[in-house]
């Protein structure tokens, strides 16, 4: 476990590393004009796709369905479980997901009209959309065999698949964009997303013939769950109709009709991928915004966000790492030990996406300068886009802890509204802040928005847990943010101090970013902060198995 912690780390840093690249490969290949502006408008399905498919929404409801179905398995070793839900739900999807990506292609010239009303190059942005629409299907084959594969703590296969996604777009940007243009940009998309899903095949393939466990036995020595199962009280051999556990789909011995059994799982469904398509429609009020400001404006606003949302993603590759265990928590009826798990992972993930912010923050000009002027990226796009990815960075917090949070919500494998309702408020905010700032403002009021409403969600999210959710300890949670914010600020302005006292655009992040990273973690040790940790107290809270985690199935 703690080996495959640290690969899935390695994998992820690797995937960002190539993201960057590709970002790079498009700046420098196509600046920052109306062409890049073209494809950002068709970017919007892969990221729509990402989002719904991959990282929220099938996440979200997959894991704990999986996580049931072996719970089932080692407990009754009757049948397998994982294949019937895998028989009943995958090949519905691959048909839903087909039909949607064949839609959106045919429907691409008027999304484009109502994503962007404003772009000048309308034809160029229904052709990257065509093919971009191809990763509707791809990604949701590569998102339910990624949450397949971690529900069974298989992380390596779905930690590789930004890895082979980013070579796929990297390559054929490279081979043909002198060709195609920016055209290259999206085919290289729709050949990303068939290698993500075909990186984790073998992996879900070996997982699924494994042999079938044999029957429980009636009786056994006692052992560490029987403590914990007097601590706190008896645990139901069966899915509890009362608490809307989604019962797995063609499961043996599962109560109740078929129609009953697959309402609460239909439920699941669509409260995930509402929060996620709330979540990630930010990306659609950014855009329709920008498109009516000055040729760049989404080009500009897209590159601040890849490189300060690296922070983010690096820091919730622990959420992702720990949400099976949470969800066997809650599946076994270890609420405590679940509560734990959340508040260890928030507080973690909160103080390494400081640490990022502080340094985007201090090195924002310098960070931008090094990565992307070359080519046909100006001067004057590395000073727009820094600006953005200052203003921008101060979103990060509530992105994670928005992160961080939805995966409790979802974790027990119940159907809950309230994160909806909380990105609803956000995204209301975002809008209304955005339309108002940004005729004056430009690019920096927009991601100014995006910041104050992310921030309201988080906040909304925060407050909610408890009966809808893993009952977090709300004011131990936001004692320890309220350390860590204002000490993040003042490493922010150490780092950005340093940083102007140095010669030299390599020097001056390399100086910044460790002088913010430095005074952070000192002040996180005077502070005392929870998130705070040696690198090996960090691995080992990665890759805790807590007792209800423990994969009792033949292997």
């Amino acid at each position: 476990m703690a080996r495959a912690a640290l690969l899935t780390a390695a994998l992820s840093v690797a995937g960002s590393v190539l993201g960057l690249a590709r970002d790079q490969a498009l700046a420098r290949l196509f600046g920052a004009g109306s062409g890049t502006d073209a494809f950002l408008v068709a970017w919007t399905v892969p990221e729509f796709a990402a989002t719904l498919l991959i990282e929220d929404g099938l996440a979200f409801a997959l894991v704990p369905m999986f996580s049931l179905a072996l719970a089932r398995r080692a407990r009754d070793g009757a049948g397998d479980p994982v294949r019937a839900l895998t028989a009943s739900t995958l090949p519905r999807l691959a048909l839903i997901l087909s039909a949607v990506g064949a839609l959106l292609a045919a429907a691409a010239p008027w999304l484009v009209g109502v994503l962007a009303p404003g772009l000048p190059d309308r034809a160029l942005a229904v052709d990257c959309t065509r093919l971009t629409a191809t990763c509707v299907l791809s990604f949701g084959l590569a998102g339910y065999f990624s949450a397949a594969l971690r529900a069974h703590r298989r992380f390596l296969a779905p930690a590789a698949i930004y890895v082979a996604h980013n070579t796929g777009v990297i390559t054929t940007m490279l081979l043909l964009g002198g060709r195609w243009g920016v055209r290259s940009a999206a085919a290289g998309v729709a050949l990303g997303g068939c290698l993500m899903a075909a990186v984790q095949l073998p992996s879900l393939l070996r997982e699924l013939r494994r042999p079938e466990p044999p029957a429980a036995p009636a009786s056994r020595a006692p052992g560490p769950e029987d403590g914990r199962a007097r601590a706190t009280g008896p645990r139901h051999t069966e899915p509890d109709p009362a608490r809307n556990v989604p019962a797995v789909p063609g499961t043996p011995g599962t109560p109740g009709t078929p129609a009953a059994r697959r309402r609460p799982a239909a439920g699941l469904f669509g409260a995930v991928l509402l929060f996620a398509l709330c979540r990630q429609s930010q990306v659609l009020i950014e855009r329709f915004l920008a498109s009516g400001l000055p040729s760049g404006a989404i080009s500009h606003l897209n590159y601040a966000q890849k490189v300060a949302q690296i922070p983010m993603t690096l820091s919730l590759m622990l959420c992702t790492v720990t949400f099976p265990v949470v969800a066997r928590a809650l599946a076994d009826g270890d609420t405590a030990g679940a509560r734990d798990r959340v508040e260890r992972d928030v507080a973690v993930a909160a103080f390494l996406v400081l640490l990022g912010t502080a340094a985007v923050v201090a090195c924002a000009p310098g960070i931008t300068r090094l990565l992307f002027q070359r080519g046909a990226f100006t001067p004057a796009d590395t000073a727009a886009t820094a600006g953005v990815m200052r203003v921008y960075a101060l979103g990060l917090l509530g992105q994670t802890v928005v992160g961080a949070l939805a995966r409790s919500y979802f974790s027990a494998g119940r159907a809950s509204w309230y994160p909806l309702g909380a990105m609803a408020a956000g995204i209301v905010l975002t809008a209304g802040t955005g339309a108002a700032l940004a005729p004056s403002w430009g690019v920096t009021g927009i991601a100014a928005a995006n910041a104050a409403g992310i921030t309201l969600s988080a906040a909304l999210l925060l407050a909610g847990t408890g009966p809808r959710g893993v009952p977090l300890r709300v004011r131990r949670v936001l004692a320890d943010l309220g350390r860590a914010v204002p000490a993040a600020g003042l490493a922010a302005l150490a780092g950005a101090v340093a940083a102007d006292r140095v010669p030299g655009t390599a020097l001056q992040v390399a100086v910044g970013t460790a002088t913010a990273t430095g005074v952070l973690v000192l002040l996180g040790r005077l502070l005392r902060l929870r998130g705070l940790a040696p690198v090996p107290v960090l691995v080992r809270s990665v890759t805790q198995r807590l007792p209800h985690g423990r994969n009792r199935s033949v292997r």
